[in-house]
């Protein structure tokens, strides 16, 4: 979607449920980075994807689902923005394959696959968006998301945004690519294999000596943070988005 000088592109934000419900914060932060580049940003109704049904093997509720969202999103014809790989590969990825034999919804639903966008590869490839201004002056170490590195295949888009930012001290994450453990369902079905991987993240995190681990996914953030918490480790987590969003006038 090229961006027209002099034109104030429309964009639908969907902030996700873990967002709209737990951290409120990371979609103020979204539609702030989203203006501050000149777009006009639109919120609609928030509703869940589908994606927990969907991953739990209730195929015909994660249709219902995604027929929803789709009505939600659809009427529009905005881009929409999504801070979160998970969700964002949802929309993008699975929405088609489960409504294939609809011939209402599944022609909808390959349209907004193809206006969909996860929060950084919209900032990098369509706003060509690399430094947002931000000024964060702590110690951040990056967690590339499962979703977000091997479906969405954002890359280094989020190292962009991130060594950008004024004042970051950014620390690479040892063997950042391996999975937190959080997996929605995963971590329920199969708890001591989940706490396995998350003892291991949060070595990799302690390891950095860094005062906060960011991703571009809330759920993993909560399942890290968790691990964090639980051993008093002092490390925070926030948002990519949070971070991006932060300003001079917000340091601490």
């Amino acid at each position: 979607m090229p961006v027209l000088p002099g034109r104030r592109p429309r964009v639908a934000l969907f902030a996700t449920c873990l967002v709209d419900l737990i951290r409120p914060s990371v979609g103020f932060a979204a539609a702030k980075l989203l203006e501050d580049a000149g777009c006009l940003v639109e919120v609609p109704s928030q509703t869940c994807c589908g994606q927990p049904a969907f991953n739990a093997g209730f195929t015909d509720e994660a249709r219902d689902m995604a027929k929803h969202t789709i009505d939600v999103l659809y009427a529009s014809g905005a881009p929409v923005v999504i801070p979160s790989g998970s969700c964002g590969d949802m929309v993008i990825h699975h929405y088609a394959k489960l409504l294939a034999d609809d011939p209402v919804y599944g022609p909808k639903a390959h349209a907004l696959e193809e206006r969909t966008y996860e929060l950084t590869q919209f900032l990098v490839d369509v706003l060509g968006v690399t430094d947002v201004g931000a000024y964060f002056p702590h110690r951040v170490t990056y967690h590339p998301t499962c979703h977000s590195l091997r479906m969405l295949r954002v890359g280094d888009r989020p190292l962009q945004l991130l060594r950008a930012v004024k004042g970051i001290d950014l620390v690479e994450l040892p063997d950042a690519d391996s999975c937190c453990g959080f997996g929605g369902t995963f971590a329920l079905k199969n708890p001591d294999v989940s706490n396995a991987m998350l003892a291991d993240k949060v070595r990799n995190v302690q390891a950095t000596q860094a005062e906060t681990v960011s991703a571009g996914d809330n759920s993993c953030l909560m399942h890290i943070g968790g691990g964090l918490s639980r051993l008093r480790t002092g490390v925070g987590t926030l948002h990519l988005a949070e971070i991006l969003a932060a300003t001079e006038g917000d340091a601490a």
